[in-house]
């Protein structure tokens, strides 16, 4: 555990040398760079996991606008300082890449680099992002929209917390999602809910029931409303950043997902622009038969891609 603005960020931490600080998405947790953190380790690195606030037993404020993206940048800040590092190499997934693609844009002095997976960049700027979200789905309704409105997700989650991360996890893994022509995993039916659209049938082979026991037990202690809570915030996001709207990152930077992540079909012109938008951009890599869940499906060539791409930054 370590101080943050929020009161605290727990952290595991393997290795010794250049500080390398991985950020999870929604719905994870530190666990999901578990395959990441020896490997880093053995390569020479200090590979640090954290729990996002919200989220494990990092700290969970009441406010619905203490999960701004400013503020998990300064938890971010906290960890590197209380480490008693002042540099840091930044590695995000899902919301974890937009954690760290914008702690690498505002705080260039301190994240040299920056890795993300499975989420494009995309600059700050353009329409308000309720007014996109809310002319998104046709007829149905699109889950960072259905999100919005504090306890209705959880009332569908939260009753079997294991049972709706099965298959959330199967929706948006390769083997497990739903076929050409099914309804999206990403809305919901007009009235309906998430769980309707997933799939029927086990998990994903790569989330085995030792992973699936852990990432419920998180949940299920507790709750999702500080996970759910980051989604909350993208209006306020969309205003605090107004000022670097359009802004380039910089730094060199990595780009790496599945093939067969939905998510994609959505944000292919952010990839397009990544001349524009990441001109230190080292590679971009999109893993054949891989899903969302790209460091965990696909984790030796995930380590590989990474551990690839330190060797090669400035020291």
């Amino acid at each position: 555990m370590v101080s943050s603005p929020a009161g605290r960020v727990h952290l595991v931490e393997q290795g010794r040398g250049p500080l390398v600080l991985l950020v999870h998405g929604f719905p994870e947790s530190w666990y999901s760079w578990r395959h990441q953190l020896p490997a880093l380790a053995a390569a020479g690195y200090r590979a640090v996991a954290v729990d996002v606030r919200g989220y494990g037993r990092s700290s969970k404020p009441a406010a619905v606008d203490a999960y701004r993206m400013f503020d998990l940048v300064a938890d971010n800040l906290a960890v590197v300082e209380a480490l008693g590092e002042e540099s840091a190499v930044v590695v995000g997934h899902d919301w974890g890449a937009t954690i760290a693609a914008t702690s690498a844009l505002t705080r260039p002095d301190v994240f040299r680099a920056v890795a993300l997976l499975g989420v494009p960049y995309s600059p700050p700027g353009g329409p308000r992002p309720s007014e996109i979200f809310a002319g998104m789905g046709g007829e149905g309704e699109f889950y960072v929209a259905y999100f919005q409105q504090p306890g209705r997700a959880e009332a569908e989650i939260e009753p079997d917390v294991r049972g709706w991360l099965a298959g959330f996890h199967a929706a948006l893994s390769a083997g497990t999602m739903p076929g050409p022509g099914a309804p999206g995993p990403h809305f919901t039916g007009r009235g309906g809910t998430l769980r309707e659209r997933f799939p029927a049938g086990p998990p994903p082979a790569w989330l085995g029931e030792e992973a699936l026991d852990f990432l419920a037990g998180e949940f299920e202690r507790t709750g999702m409303t500080g996970a759910l809570n980051r989604y909350r915030n993208m209006d306020r996001d969309w205003a605090d950043l107004a000022g670097h709207a359009g802004a380039p990152i910089r730094q060199p930077s990595l780009f790496i997902a599945g093939a067969l992540d939905p998510s994609l079909a959505w944000l292919a012109d952010a990839v397009a622009a990544y001349p524009e938008t990441l001109p230190g951009l080292r590679g971009s890599h999109l893993l054949d038969g891989c899903g969302h869940f790209v460091q965990q499906e696909r984790p030796e060539k995930t380590n590989r891609l990474l551990l690839d791409w330190l060797t090669g930054l400035p020291s």
